[in-house]
């Protein structure tokens, strides 16, 4: 009998859920020979909003890190969530870049894609699935999981049947939101299992709602090879279920246990707890069950969002009404499954109708956008009074988005010149103009202190000197803030007073 898989989410979605996708390269590298031993199907590690944070606020190179992680994983598979023609970013993008993107990953160290779309649109999946397949990678094909009127086990069978003709390697439920009822995770897993003998099924739960754990044990002995999980010091709240609590569940199961021991994992989160404290300040403080997310279906992350969205705008205690809004702009645009982008696009829209007091009043560009087609079809056909309001006379594409975009890739090489030293570099400008261009600037320049930090520890240095002595301060609880933390490593690795 095959040991059911788990697919360690610590060093990708675990702190991406919990700590803002802040956690560093450095603190990832030394635990990964110990996971390596441990037996797990595969190590997510890359993709979703780790590319774009590791330049943003990390001053990182994803590239760098990608290829860091695999030479000390060298006994266990590498995984990513790519966004199809989306790749890392949040539009799309011109087939030569989605294509390049997947072969420099693969160069790179990437082995397995967890390939996705919003809208669960096949033709945006057409271009990764080739590109990754060429490249030699595995295509994971990703059915998005979302609850509607038309989203029922039929439609999503229909939806991996295309998956496998277009090639895919395995298929995985991804349940973003914690949706998954144990009752339905057992009847897609069954139907993908029947329609599909031979395909590894992953299942891809997080534990917002309370369902994850119950939908986990149901999958499993409905057939699902592999479960999502992430280590107990990086699990729960809006993340995944505990490795270890299902490793110790499933063991008591011959026919369903995995592989793995738990004496190891308890180092690793050890390891994990006492890196977890370097990030206080980026907690997301959504660490219990939120039941309610069974009806306003807005993930923790997006919830955070659209707080932060009303809070400053001075009306924080509306989030009630911008939830149940949340639910109505959702279905008035086709009842598209909440994830990046279209999770923002819904959620902007649903705060903008509350604030401003009239729906469809002011539309934001990507509503537009959505109902115009050009991020893909919607499950349910948008209303024509609804699209009358957002577009006016505007018609709708009908056909693949990408179609409509010229290469790009030639003129990106161009644009940013000598700050780039590679193929990869030009990749990293594509996606995130601003600050790929900000990250390449900052190491061309050698990659030290930034300006104002160096000029903010001055001054505190002379402030100190200036007073008399006293004892000295200490630190908050699990140190000083990680996410400046990046600069010092050039500076003497000063980064050791956290």
């Amino acid at each position: 009998m095959a040991k059911v898989g788990i697919m360690e989410t610590a060093i990708r979605d675990g702190h991406q859920s919990l700590l803002a996708t802040r956690m560093r390269t450095e603190d990832m590298l030394p635990i990964l020979e110990r996971m390596d031993a441990v037996g797990y199907h595969s190590v997510e590690c890359w993709g979703g909003a780790t590319f774009d944070t590791s330049m943003r606020f990390l001053k990182e190179d994803p590239w760098e890190r990608l290829r860091e992680i695999k030479k000390r994983l060298p006994n266990t598979p590498t995984q990513m969530l790519l966004r199809g023609q989306n790749a890392v970013g949040y539009r799309h993008y011109a087939d030569d870049v989605v294509r390049e993107f997947c072969d420099r990953s693969v160069a790179n160290g990437m082995e397995i894609f967890r390939i996705f779309d919003a809208l669960n649109d096949m033709r945006n999946l057409e271009t990764a699935f080739d590109a990754v397949k060429r490249a030699g990678g595995h295509i994971q094909g990703t059915l998005c999981y979302t609850t509607s009127p038309v989203h029922t086990v039929d439609a999503f069978a229909k939806l991996a049947d295309r998956m496998v003709e277009m090639g895919a390697d395995s298929l995985c439920v991804k349940d973003m939101a914690g949706l998954l009822s144990p009752m339905m995770a057992k009847a897609m897993v069954q139907r993908l299992k029947k329609d599909h003998p031979q395909m590894l099924v992953q299942m891809h739960c997080h534990s917002t709602s309370g369902y994850s754990e119950m939908a986990y044990l149901m999958g499993v002995q409905a057939g699902a090879d592999v479960i999502d999980c992430a280590i107990s010091t990086l699990a729960g709240g809006t993340s995944h279920p505990a490795t270890e609590t299902l490793v110790a569940a499933l063991r008591e199961d011959p026919d369903h246990a995995t592989a793995i021991d738990l004496e190891p994992l308890s180092d690793i989160a050890s390891y994990f707890k006492d890196v977890r404290r370097h990030y206080w300040k980026f907690e997301s403080n959504l660490l219990g069950v939120d039941a309610g997310v069974l009806s306003h279906q807005v993930p923790g992350g997006m919830i955070s969002n659209l707080v932060g969205q009303l809070r400053d705008q001075g009306a924080e205690a509306k989030l009630p009404a911008v939830l149940e809004e949340n639910a109505r702009v959702r279905a008035d645009l086709g009842y598209p499954p909440l994830v990046t982008p279209s999770s923002q696009i819904v959620g902007t829209q649903a705060v903008l109708n509350v604030l401003t007091g009239k729906r469809y009043g002011s539309v934001t560009k990507e509503t537009k956008n959505l109902a115009k087609g050009l991020y893909g079809a919607t499950a349910a056909p948008i209303a024509p009074d609804i699209l009358k309001t957002i577009l006016g006379d505007e018609e709708p594409i009908t056909h693949r988005p990408a179609d409509d975009l010229p290469p790009e890739l030639e003129a990106a090489k161009a644009e940013i010149g000598d700050l780039a030293k590679d193929i990869d570099d030009v990749l990293s400008y594509v996606m995130f103009p601003q600050p790929a261009k900000e990250f390449l600037q900052w190491r061309s320049e050698g990659g030290g202190p930034e300006r104002e930090l160096v000029a903010a520890v001055v001054g505190a240095l002379f402030v100190r000197e200036k007073k008399p002595a006293a004892a000295a301060p200490v630190a908050p609880a699990g140190g000083f803030d990680n996410g400046m933390a990046a600069p010092w490593r050039s500076f003497g690795r000063m980064r050791q007073m956290r």
